[in-house]
């Protein structure tokens, strides 16, 4: 499976439900290129500040691997600045509100499961020392919103307010 299909997936989503629910919004990936490192995967704009998002996006094998590592998982920059605060750095100086959204991935024959988790309960985790993220748990330490799926597509959750990451201290 291509590395960026769960990207690919998730901006679909997010414009077709902008598209279908009259919101004035936009989903794209930002460009990547081999020199350069990227705040995020995926930029969702929007005058609404309920869709106005930074989003990460991490799709995990599940029979390989029992949780989402920060040192595995996402890169370090050759200035030793890990990915999640490069990141948490984005979100700050845009007024975006950032999201971790984790693919689990379970093998042949079985369905896919997607989260979306608070920035700033994955940073957290990172900074209390914890390797990683439990994938066994994702979904209910977190914050966690879940994405469901609809056939081969995710569907778009309206995102509680509450869960601004404007405020963290990180």
């Amino acid at each position: 499976m291509p590395r960026n299909d769960f990207e690919i997936s998730l901006v679909r989503a997010y414009n077709i439900f902008f598209e279908t629910n009259g919101i004035r919004g936009i989903a794209y990936r930002q460009k990547q290129s081999r020199y350069t490192y990227q705040p995020c995967d995926i930029v969702v704009d929007s005058l609404d500040p309920e869709w106005y998002l930074a989003i990460e996006a991490k799709s995990v094998n599940t029979r390989k691997t029992r949780k989402l590592y920060f040192s595995q998982h996402f890169t370090t920059d050759e200035s030793g600045i890990h990915q999640l605060d490069r990141m948490n750095i984005f979100v700050r100086r845009s007024g975006r509100r950032g999201f971790l959204a984790v693919e689990l991935r379970r093998g042949p024959g079985r369905s896919k499961e997607a989260w979306m988790i608070p920035l700033s309960e994955v940073l957290r985790a990172k900074n209390a020392g914890c390797s990683g993220l439990s994938l066994e748990t994702i979904g209910s330490v977190y914050n966690s919103i879940k994405l469901v799926r609809a056939g081969e597509e995710y569907n778009i959750p309206k995102i509680d307010a509450g869960m601004d990451d404007s405020d963290n201290t990180f």
